[in-house]
């Protein structure tokens, strides 16, 4: 008699996407097929699949004990999302070489369908880091008499949704800071740095708009630049181990003294990442827009907006209520542009107020007397001059309402 022969052994997934790439969320179902193909005929006593997702991170340090004493400590932890078995062909047990209860599998191609349900619970985004992954597998196992098993497996995606039409998510981020050089007793003046973004959240392929003024009142050419970081975070054993990534940057026009430089909308595009992962008791994938002007032969004046990098795009509607705040906080330099040339001014104190409502306002107040004892006296004695006294005239609001007025320090080096 002769011996069949195990030709291929694959797995395939049911595919429901365009891409027919296996991608799959949190209670979703896994299905798929077991294809096994043989020439001759053989006997088998089970094919199982086994469906298993983890996280998993590990790393080494090494540590000194003495003098000539060196040791190396490893870091490892791990989460287990879901672990599932199943028998397509005979048994469960396998571990003898026994011709009972064997089955037959006759030459040619053979499929066998499988099915579970991932779990409910939020899963962990698939994820391929420096100390740690984020795997989910499908393996299958063929085993026969006398034969050592026969084993593949193959990994699919999961995604853990991140849908950035959230009020968190589509919320601006801004942030203004100034740094002063020094150089031995001289002083030069300050580089100031004010940048935006329209949100927070974003999906890969997206380009961030950036509004920034960069202003550089100091002695120095400096150079304004924008990049996009992606920060992973291992945990073990109560240790932290943290790498640091350049996703994207772009660089602006070198600034002389005296200049300023406005970004209106400068664009930066996100590659193809991996969502942020915010979930996972020891991975953590976060993401950054830092905004900065590298100064030479100084430290960097840096800005760090927080970025959620999702899978959810933007909805039109959330698009076009985001471009609405946006263009709303953007323009309110031109407000003044609605307004008359010269506003009315207002009808005086004694036109409104009466002398008898004026004598009858500073009567006791009987009635507060509790809130009067409750407030500190400087306060109180505050908001009672406040309440007597009457408006300030008007010109003495905006005397010169025609004129502009800029509070912001002027750079000496203009």
């Amino acid at each position: 008699m002769v011996l069949g022969k195990v030709k291929s052994l694959t797995i395939s997934f049911d595919c429901l996407n365009d891409s027919n790439v296996p991608v799959y969320s949190s209670g979703d179902t896994v299905s798929g097929r077991v294809s096994l193909e043989v020439t001759g005929e053989i006997r088998v006593k089970s094919l199982k699949i086994h469906a298993r997702g983890h996280a998993k991170v590990r790393w080494t340090e090494s540590r000194n004990a003495g003098s000539n004493t060196a040791y190396t400590q490893n870091y490892t932890e791990e989460v287990e999302y879901f672990n599932h078995k199943d028998v397509l062909i005979g048994h469960e047990r396998d571990d003898d070489n026994s011709e009972e209860g064997l089955h037959t599998i006759h030459s040619g191609r053979h499929e066998y369908a499988f099915s579970f349900e991932l779990p409910q619970t939020p899963l962990a985004t698939s994820f391929e880091g420096r100390h740690g992954s984020v795997r989910y597998w499908v393996k299958a196992e063929l085993h026969r008499p006398w034969f050592l098993p026969v084993k593949l497996k193959k990994e699919f995606t999961v995604f853990e949704h991140i849908d950035i039409n959230t009020p968190s998510l589509l919320s601006p981020q801004a942030g203004t800071k100034e740094k002063t050089l020094c150089c031995w007793f001289c002083t030069s003046g300050p580089i100031s740095l004010s940048a935006k973004i329209e949100r927070k959240g974003y999906t890969p392929g997206e380009s961030i708009q950036i509004f920034a003024e960069i202003e550089n009142c100091s002695s120095r050419v400096v150079v304004p630049k924008a990049a996009i970081y992606q920060t992973q975070a291992f945990y073990a054993k109560g240790k932290m181990k943290e790498v640091k990534q350049l996703v994207a940057n772009l660089r602006g026009e070198s600034l002389s003294s005296g200049k300023t430089e406005t970004w209106n909308g400068k664009q930066l595009k996100i590659p193809p990442v991996s969502p942020s992962i915010l979930d996972c008791s020891i991975i953590r994938v976060e993401y950054s827009l830092m905004v900065y002007v590298d100064i030479p032969g100084a430290m960097d004046l840096f800005l760090n907006l927080p970025l959620v990098i999702g899978t959810i795009p933007l909805h039109p509607f959330g698009s076009r209520t985001s471009s609405v705040s946006s263009q709303c906080s953007m323009n309110m330099n031109w407000l003044g542009l609605t307004l008359p040339e010269r506003p009315e001014a207002p009808p005086s104190y004694a036109e409104v107020v009466t002398e008898e409502q004026r004598q009858s306002s500073l009567a006791p107040l009987g009635a507060c007397d509790d809130f009067e004892r409750a407030l500190p006296g400087p306060l109180f004695a505050y908001i009672q001059e406040f309440r007597f006294l009457p408006p300030p005239l008007y010109s003495e609001i905006d005397p010169n309402p025609d004129q502009p007025t800029d509070d912001r320090p002027s750079c000496p080096s203009r």
